[in-house]
C-alpha cells in the first residue's frame, strides 16, 4: 500500500508557526480528498482538517479553525498545513491521509496513510 510522507514537523514556541508537508512518491493522489490528522500522547487520533480533491472546499476542527490552513498542490501531489499560533495543546503526532472516498467534512473513509510527523509546543 502505498505511504504518504510527512515533513516539516519539529519543536516550536507557543505563537509560532511551523507548515507541514505531505508527499505521496509514486502515485497521484489528485483526485482524492485529502487530510490531517493528529494524536496527542495518551489520547485517540482526532480529525484536524481535510479538502476535496480541487481545492475549492476545506474543513475544520473548532480547535484549530481560525489558526491552521490547508492547501494541495495536485501538479506537485503535495499536501499542506500551516499552522499559525501555536499552542501547548496542538503538540502532537500529525498525519497524513488520503481517500478516494472519505468525507471532506469530517476526515471519515481515508484509507492512505503517512507514519505521522511530531510537534511540539512547550507550555
Amino acid at each position: 500500500q502505498v505511504q504518504l510522507v510527512e515533513s516539516g514537523g519539529g519543536l516550536v514556541q507557543a505563537g509560532g508557526s511551523l507548515r507541514l508537508s505531505c508527499a505521496a512518491p509514486g502515485r497521484t493522489l489528485s483526485t482524492n480528498v485529502m487530510g490531517w490528522f493528529r494524536q496527542a500522547p495518551g489520547k485517540e487520533r482526532e480529525f484536524v482538517a481535510a479538502i476535496n480533491w480541487s481545492g475549492r472546499s476545506t474543513h475544520y476542527a473548532d480547535s484549530v479553525k481560525g489558526r491552521f490552513t490547508i492547501s494541495r498542490d495536485n501538479a506537485k501531489n503535495a499536501l499542506y498545513l500551516q499552522m499559525n499560533s501555536l499552542k501547548p495543546e496542538d503538540t502532537a503526532r500529525y498525519y497524513c491521509a488520503s481517500g478516494r472516498t472519505a468525507s471532506v467534512t469530517t476526515g471519515d473513509g481515508m484509507d492512505i496513510w503517512g507514519k505521522g510527523t511530531l510537534v511540539t509546543v512547550p507550555s
